[in-house]
Protein backbone atom coordinates (compact mmCIF):
# COMPACT_ATOMS: atom_id res chain seq x y z
CA UNK A 1 0.00 0.00 0.00
CA UNK A 2 1.42 3.19 -1.06
CA UNK A 3 1.67 5.87 1.42
CA UNK A 4 -0.51 8.66 2.49
CA UNK A 5 0.17 12.14 0.53
CA UNK A 6 0.52 15.00 3.24
CA UNK A 7 -1.64 16.42 0.99
CA UNK A 8 -4.93 14.11 1.23
CA UNK A 9 -7.46 14.82 3.15
CA UNK A 10 -7.66 12.14 5.48
CA UNK A 11 -3.88 13.14 6.63
CA UNK A 12 -3.72 13.19 10.15
CA UNK A 13 -3.86 17.05 11.05
CA UNK A 14 -0.90 16.72 12.88
CA UNK A 15 0.74 15.80 9.78
CA UNK A 16 0.19 19.06 7.93
CA UNK A 17 -0.07 21.15 11.64
CA UNK A 18 2.92 20.30 13.21
CA UNK A 19 3.08 23.67 15.13
CA UNK A 20 0.53 25.86 16.09
CA UNK A 21 0.51 29.11 14.16
CA UNK A 22 -1.09 32.11 16.59
CA UNK A 23 -1.74 34.21 13.37
CA UNK A 24 -4.10 31.78 11.50
CA UNK A 25 -7.35 33.02 12.07
CA UNK A 26 -10.58 32.98 10.11
CA UNK A 27 -13.44 31.16 9.22
CA UNK A 28 -12.93 27.30 9.09
CA UNK A 29 -14.58 24.36 7.17
CA UNK A 30 -14.03 20.83 7.56
CA UNK A 31 -13.35 18.35 4.83
CA UNK A 32 -13.08 14.96 4.43
CA UNK A 33 -13.20 11.77 6.84
CA UNK A 34 -13.34 8.69 7.29
CA UNK A 35 -16.61 8.62 8.87
CA UNK A 36 -19.12 10.37 9.98
CA UNK A 37 -20.81 13.69 8.92
CA UNK A 38 -19.71 17.44 8.92
CA UNK A 39 -21.59 19.74 11.19
CA UNK A 40 -24.53 21.74 9.34
CA UNK A 41 -23.25 25.29 10.35
CA UNK A 42 -19.32 25.99 10.20
CA UNK A 43 -18.09 26.71 13.35
CA UNK A 44 -15.37 29.53 14.62
CA UNK A 45 -14.36 28.01 18.20
CA UNK A 46 -12.38 24.92 19.63
CA UNK A 47 -13.87 21.58 18.28
CA UNK A 48 -13.86 17.72 20.52
CA UNK A 49 -11.86 15.72 17.91
CA UNK A 50 -14.30 12.50 17.44
CA UNK A 51 -12.51 8.80 18.20
CA UNK A 52 -14.17 7.96 14.59
CA UNK A 53 -13.51 10.55 12.11
CA UNK A 54 -10.87 12.40 11.25
CA UNK A 55 -11.67 16.39 10.19
CA UNK A 56 -9.02 18.64 8.88
CA UNK A 57 -9.54 22.17 9.53
CA UNK A 58 -8.89 24.07 6.90
CA UNK A 59 -8.20 28.14 6.68
CA UNK A 60 -10.55 29.30 3.70
CA UNK A 61 -9.67 32.72 3.89
CA UNK A 62 -7.80 35.70 6.20
CA UNK A 63 -9.48 37.25 8.46
CA UNK A 64 -12.11 40.57 7.56
CA UNK A 65 -10.82 43.98 8.75
CA UNK A 66 -13.23 45.30 11.01
CA UNK A 67 -15.15 48.18 9.92
CA UNK A 68 -14.14 51.12 11.64
CA UNK A 69 -17.60 52.16 12.66
CA UNK A 70 -18.35 48.31 14.22
CA UNK A 71 -15.49 48.64 15.65
CA UNK A 72 -15.93 49.69 20.09
CA UNK A 73 -13.49 52.49 20.87
CA UNK A 74 -10.33 51.53 22.73
CA UNK A 75 -6.97 53.42 23.98
CA UNK A 76 -5.65 53.73 20.41
CA UNK A 77 -9.19 55.45 19.31
CA UNK A 78 -9.70 57.86 22.24
CA UNK A 79 -11.07 58.03 25.80
CA UNK A 80 -15.05 57.20 25.42
CA UNK A 81 -15.49 60.57 27.35
CA UNK A 82 -13.60 62.73 24.91
CA UNK A 83 -15.28 61.16 22.12
CA UNK A 84 -18.74 61.88 24.31
CA UNK A 85 -18.13 65.30 25.12
CA UNK A 86 -17.15 66.31 21.59
CA UNK A 87 -20.39 64.40 20.55
CA UNK A 88 -22.49 66.59 22.90
CA UNK A 89 -20.87 69.72 21.64
CA UNK A 90 -21.69 68.51 17.98
CA UNK A 91 -24.93 68.05 18.46
CA UNK A 92 -25.79 71.06 20.64
CA UNK A 93 -23.65 73.10 18.10
CA UNK A 94 -26.30 71.81 15.32
CA UNK A 95 -29.39 72.99 17.66
CA UNK A 96 -27.78 76.32 17.85
CA UNK A 97 -27.13 76.52 14.59
CA UNK A 98 -30.79 75.96 13.34
CA UNK A 99 -32.34 78.35 16.44
CA UNK A 100 -29.65 81.42 15.39
CA UNK A 101 -30.97 80.80 12.04
CA UNK A 102 -34.43 81.61 12.68
CA UNK A 103 -33.16 84.37 14.98
CA UNK A 104 -31.30 85.95 12.32
CA UNK A 105 -34.43 85.99 9.74
CA UNK A 106 -36.63 88.19 12.72
CA UNK A 107 -33.79 90.64 13.10
CA UNK A 108 -34.71 91.45 9.27
CA UNK A 109 -38.31 92.57 10.44
CA UNK A 110 -37.76 92.94 14.34
CA UNK A 111 -40.66 95.41 14.65
CA UNK A 112 -43.43 92.84 13.30
CA UNK A 113 -41.50 89.74 14.51
CA UNK A 114 -40.31 91.24 18.24
CA UNK A 115 -42.42 88.61 20.07
CA UNK A 116 -40.87 85.97 18.11
CA UNK A 117 -37.35 87.37 18.42
CA UNK A 118 -38.00 87.55 21.84
CA UNK A 119 -38.92 83.86 22.23
CA UNK A 120 -36.40 82.70 20.40
CA UNK A 121 -33.58 84.70 22.12
CA UNK A 122 -34.72 82.91 25.10
CA UNK A 123 -35.42 79.64 23.77
CA UNK A 124 -31.46 79.59 22.87
CA UNK A 125 -30.26 80.56 26.25
CA UNK A 126 -30.23 76.91 27.30
CA UNK A 127 -28.33 75.17 24.71
CA UNK A 128 -26.07 77.96 24.62
CA UNK A 129 -25.30 77.58 28.27
CA UNK A 130 -24.91 73.55 27.62
CA UNK A 131 -22.35 73.91 24.65
CA UNK A 132 -20.40 76.53 26.57
CA UNK A 133 -20.00 74.13 29.64
CA UNK A 134 -19.15 71.02 27.09
CA UNK A 135 -16.68 73.21 25.45
CA UNK A 136 -15.48 74.55 29.30
CA UNK A 137 -14.77 71.21 30.21
CA UNK A 138 -12.37 70.10 27.54
CA UNK A 139 -10.60 73.20 27.48
CA UNK A 140 -10.39 72.48 31.33
CA UNK A 141 -8.75 69.06 31.00
CA UNK A 142 -6.38 69.78 27.96
CA UNK A 143 -5.02 72.62 30.18
CA UNK A 144 -5.08 70.53 33.70
CA UNK A 145 -3.09 67.37 31.56
CA UNK A 146 -5.75 64.87 31.40
CA UNK A 147 -4.08 62.37 29.30
CA UNK A 148 -7.26 61.45 27.32
CA UNK A 149 -7.84 64.79 26.40
CA UNK A 150 -3.62 65.74 25.51
CA UNK A 151 -3.83 62.49 23.03
CA UNK A 152 -6.81 64.05 21.16
CA UNK A 153 -4.93 67.22 20.88
CA UNK A 154 -6.55 71.25 20.77
CA UNK A 155 -8.00 72.73 18.27
CA UNK A 156 -5.89 75.13 16.23
CA UNK A 157 -4.47 77.97 17.21
CA UNK A 158 -6.74 80.65 15.84
CA UNK A 159 -9.53 78.68 16.69
CA UNK A 160 -8.33 78.61 20.24
CA UNK A 161 -8.29 82.20 20.28
CA UNK A 162 -11.56 82.70 18.79
CA UNK A 163 -12.72 80.65 20.87
CA UNK A 164 -13.29 83.24 24.04
CA UNK A 165 -14.26 85.69 21.65
CA UNK A 166 -17.81 83.42 20.88
CA UNK A 167 -18.11 82.64 24.24
CA UNK A 168 -18.49 86.37 25.76
CA UNK A 169 -19.67 87.70 22.69
CA UNK A 170 -22.45 85.32 22.85
CA UNK A 171 -22.94 86.21 26.50
CA UNK A 172 -22.70 89.76 26.01
CA UNK A 173 -25.71 89.49 23.30
CA UNK A 174 -27.78 87.50 25.19
CA UNK A 175 -27.85 89.10 28.62
CA UNK A 176 -28.39 92.49 26.50
CA UNK A 177 -31.13 91.48 25.05
CA UNK A 178 -33.05 90.28 27.99
CA UNK A 179 -32.02 93.44 30.07
CA UNK A 180 -33.66 95.56 27.02
CA UNK A 181 -36.60 93.63 27.85
CA UNK A 182 -37.20 93.81 31.46
CA UNK A 183 -35.00 97.29 32.49
CA UNK A 184 -36.78 100.36 32.88
CA UNK A 185 -37.27 102.77 30.14
CA UNK A 186 -34.58 105.33 30.47
CA UNK A 187 -31.58 102.74 31.07
CA UNK A 188 -32.49 101.21 27.15
CA UNK A 189 -30.97 103.18 25.02
CA UNK A 190 -27.23 102.65 26.39
CA UNK A 191 -28.29 98.82 26.20
CA UNK A 192 -29.45 99.03 22.74
CA UNK A 193 -26.37 100.48 21.67
CA UNK A 194 -24.59 97.36 23.27
CA UNK A 195 -27.19 94.94 22.13
CA UNK A 196 -26.40 96.26 18.57
CA UNK A 197 -22.88 96.15 19.03
CA UNK A 198 -22.09 92.73 20.41
CA UNK A 199 -24.48 91.61 17.91
CA UNK A 200 -22.43 92.92 15.01
CA UNK A 201 -19.06 91.98 16.26
CA UNK A 202 -20.52 88.44 16.97
CA UNK A 203 -21.99 88.10 13.77
CA UNK A 204 -18.44 88.14 12.10
CA UNK A 205 -16.73 86.08 14.46
CA UNK A 206 -19.59 83.30 14.78
CA UNK A 207 -19.34 83.05 10.87
CA UNK A 208 -16.19 82.42 11.43
CA UNK A 209 -16.52 79.58 14.15
CA UNK A 210 -19.47 78.10 11.93
CA UNK A 211 -17.37 77.77 8.80
CA UNK A 212 -14.38 76.45 10.76
CA UNK A 213 -16.68 73.56 12.35
CA UNK A 214 -19.17 72.74 9.93
CA UNK A 215 -17.53 69.56 8.82
CA UNK A 216 -16.55 68.38 12.07
CA UNK A 217 -20.36 69.12 13.29
CA UNK A 218 -21.79 67.30 10.28
CA UNK A 219 -19.73 63.96 11.31
CA UNK A 220 -20.22 64.47 14.82
CA UNK A 221 -23.78 64.79 14.87
CA UNK A 222 -25.31 61.73 13.20
CA UNK A 223 -22.48 59.31 15.73
CA UNK A 224 -25.95 59.24 18.46
CA UNK A 225 -28.41 58.72 16.01
CA UNK A 226 -27.25 55.97 13.81
CA UNK A 227 -27.83 52.52 15.99
CA UNK A 228 -24.12 51.41 14.41
CA UNK A 229 -22.16 54.33 16.12
CA UNK A 230 -24.35 55.24 18.99
CA UNK A 231 -23.21 51.79 20.90
CA UNK A 232 -19.87 52.77 20.25
CA UNK A 233 -19.86 55.24 23.28
CA UNK A 234 -21.63 55.03 26.79
CA UNK A 235 -24.19 57.81 27.31
CA UNK A 236 -25.84 58.36 23.90
CA UNK A 237 -29.41 58.29 25.61
CA UNK A 238 -28.34 61.08 28.04
CA UNK A 239 -26.38 63.23 25.85
CA UNK A 240 -30.15 63.26 23.83
CA UNK A 241 -31.71 63.77 27.05
CA UNK A 242 -29.45 66.79 28.16
CA UNK A 243 -30.17 68.25 24.58
CA UNK A 244 -33.91 68.03 24.39
CA UNK A 245 -34.01 69.45 28.49
CA UNK A 246 -32.34 72.44 27.91
CA UNK A 247 -34.33 73.13 24.85
CA UNK A 248 -37.29 72.13 27.00
CA UNK A 249 -35.70 74.67 29.97
CA UNK A 250 -35.78 77.24 26.92
CA UNK A 251 -39.23 76.91 25.78
CA UNK A 252 -40.36 77.23 29.70
CA UNK A 253 -38.10 80.77 29.52
CA UNK A 254 -40.25 81.42 26.54
CA UNK A 255 -43.38 81.09 27.67
CA UNK A 256 -42.76 83.43 31.02
CA UNK A 257 -41.14 86.17 28.92
CA UNK A 258 -43.84 86.32 26.21
CA UNK A 259 -46.22 88.42 27.91
CA UNK A 260 -43.57 91.14 28.98
CA UNK A 261 -43.05 91.73 25.28
CA UNK A 262 -46.28 94.10 24.92
CA UNK A 263 -46.18 96.31 27.59
CA UNK A 264 -42.33 96.98 26.74
CA UNK A 265 -43.68 97.76 22.93
CA UNK A 266 -46.35 99.90 25.33
CA UNK A 267 -44.11 102.35 26.49
CA UNK A 268 -44.71 100.42 30.14
CA UNK A 269 -41.18 100.15 32.52
CA UNK A 270 -41.47 96.08 32.65
CA UNK A 271 -41.87 95.53 36.78
CA UNK A 272 -42.02 98.97 37.60
CA UNK A 273 -45.72 99.57 37.03
CA UNK A 274 -45.09 102.99 35.34
CA UNK A 275 -45.77 103.57 31.73
CA UNK A 276 -43.71 105.76 29.49
CA UNK A 277 -45.16 109.17 28.73
CA UNK A 278 -45.95 111.01 25.99
CA UNK A 279 -45.55 110.39 21.98
CA UNK A 280 -41.61 111.39 22.30
CA UNK A 281 -41.49 108.33 24.91
CA UNK A 282 -43.44 106.18 22.67
CA UNK A 283 -41.29 106.97 19.43
CA UNK A 284 -38.51 105.87 21.28
CA UNK A 285 -39.71 102.44 22.15
CA UNK A 286 -40.71 101.86 18.92
CA UNK A 287 -37.01 103.20 17.29
CA UNK A 288 -35.19 100.72 20.66
CA UNK A 289 -37.51 97.62 19.25
CA UNK A 290 -36.85 98.37 15.64
CA UNK A 291 -32.99 98.36 16.08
Amino acid sequence: MSAMRPNSPLASPRTRYHRPREETVGEVRWVGGTSGSPPSVPRRSEFTRSSVAAWEVVVTHPPRDADPDDRPLGSDDGDEGVEGNARLTGTTAAVLLVLFAAEGVTVLRVRSLLTAHVVLGMLVLPPVLLKVGSTLWRFARYYLGAPEYRRKGPPPAGLRLLGPLVVVLTLVLLASGIALLLAPTGVRPPLLQLHQVSFVLWFCVMTVHVLAHIAETARLVPRDLYRRTRRQVRGAGARQWAVLGALALGMLLAMVTAPLVGPWLSGSAAGHGSPAGGPTAHRTIVRTAGG
